[in-house]
């Protein structure tokens, strides 16, 4: 039988024998949090990932100073790809319990699915694993969902999703998903997310080493946190009508396979020369991309693992934000920070898009000159694929969807990160 250790927090000091500024001490049955006035979350965050690391793996928050938002750190922190820690908590507001057990329900769902391995989580597993978990938070009705298969990608025209694929054995995925509250197919669409859904990403001819491929299951971490977006918007009583477009795919080695020189044409007449086959992710959202702009919304939002160069800009503790939008992006800055959650933006300019210069084709898929650019290029590439790319279009590079190493704070794999803070932007517009 589990035993279960209650918890406490507190504002008062340990006792001295537990060390100077120590945020953790225990009793006989009991652990106590220490809070410092400047820096609870923090403390909070340690305390947890202390109580995971010593193998305690159910308890109880007792007494109190446990709200809502302190819960929700401490649970985050608390939580491990290996074992499901259980966690108990008592609020007394119906309100806050139905948003505390959403968030739970979807950042947990978000993170494992992300954490499973690519034998598990396929191109066609990962979109119908997302259909099934978003059918099961929304209103019976209301969504309603198209694969896109195989060689029907190239009948209409995806083209980037299937070149990419096409050196894997496993079938490549566009999901359209379309969440509709209204009930009439006429209905405006209000938004439309795009995931990057690359179940594994060898690098292709353009091969990664074992170090940078260890965490390639992960590369479908974008669809992840956008699915899981979704799903806690829905759970948060979203009566917009908004489209989830995943494109999923394997970058794989194969007589089939995509090669340096190939040129892929895509649906808006624009020809892409691949100079990089582990620049992968963009030709993908490509077709998302175009998907999204025939549907008219008022905004477009993609999320994507896309460069190395914005996580060497900010490591695993904030997502990139690229946008030409000024207005929607502080918007979108300003809901991060009241989430709590890591955003920072990063430069897109009109020159970024001259960078991309083939001599075969309107456009290279990456700016072969300068790496350290590529988050900004890479950005810039797909706003070719969006029609009004100046206004209300978000892209995230999320550099803070996956830790290949644990912290003092959170657990290697999966963090979530990023999931409240677009629920919020599809559901306040």
């Amino acid at each position: 039988m589990l035993t279960t250790m209650p918890v406490h927090i507190t504002c008062r000091p340990a006792k001295p024998q537990w060390g100077k500024n120590a945020f953790l001490s225990f009793s006989e049955s009991s652990a106590t949090i220490h809070l410092n006035k400047h820096h609870n979350y923090s403390v909070i965050q340690l305390a947890a990932r202390k109580l995971c690391n010593l193998g305690i793996l159910s308890v109880s928050l007792r007494g109190e100073g446990w709200d809502l938002e302190n819960i929700w750190i401490f649970h985050q922190s608390y939580y491990s790809p290996q074992n499901r820690n259980l966690l108990k908590w008592n609020l007394f507001s119906e309100v806050e319990k139905k948003e505390l057990e959403s968030r739970i329900k979807v950042t947990n769902w978000t993170r494992d699915i992300t954490n499973k391995s690519a034998e598990e989580v396929t191109p066609y597993r990962l979109a119908t694993m997302v259909v099934e978990f978003i059918k099961s938070v929304a209103p019976e009705g209301m969504v309603t969902a198209k694969m896109v298969k195989d060689k029907n990608l190239l009948i209409e025209n995806w083209q980037g999703i299937y070149a990419v694929g096409r050196g894997s054995k496993q079938i490549s995925v566009m999901l359209q998903l379309d969440y509709n509250p209204t009930f009439d197919v006429n209905a405006p669409v209000f938004s439309c997310l795009v995931g990057k859904g690359i179940t594994f990403d060898s690098g292709g001819y353009s091969l990664k080493s074992s170090a940078l491929m260890s965490s390639m299951k992960a590369d479908m971490g974008g669809s992840g946190i956008i699915a899981g977006a979704l799903a806690l918007a829905i759970m948060r009583g979203l009566k917009k009508r908004v489209k989830l477009i995943l494109c999923c795919a394997e970058n794989m080695i194969s007589g089939k396979a995509i090669k340096l020189g190939d040129i892929i044409s895509y649906k808006n007449g624009k020809t892409v020369e691949i100079m990089d086959t582990d620049a992968e992710g963009r030709l993908v959202l490509a077709d998302g991309l175009l998907y999204a702009s025939e549907q008219n919304p008022e905004m477009i939002i993609d999320c994507a693992t896309l460069t190395g160069s914005a996580k060497s800009a900010l490591g695993n503790d904030y997502h990139a934000l690229l946008s030409f939008d000024e207005e929607f992006s502080d918007r979108a800055l300003t809901i991060a920070q009241e989430e709590k959650e890591g955003l920072w933006r990063l430069p897109l300019a009109d020159f970024h898009r001259g960078m991309l210069v083939s001599n075969f084709a309107d456009l290279s898929n990456i700016n072969g000159d300068n790496f350290f650019q590529d988050a900004s290029v890479a950005a810039a590439f797909l706003s070719y694929f969006v029609d009004n790319y100046k206004k209300k279009w978000l892209h995230f590079d999320c550099s803070g969807a996956y830790r290949k190493v644990a912290s003092d704070i959170l657990a290697a794999g999966a963090t979530g990160m990023g999931v409240r803070t677009i629920a919020q932007i599809i559901t306040n517009g």
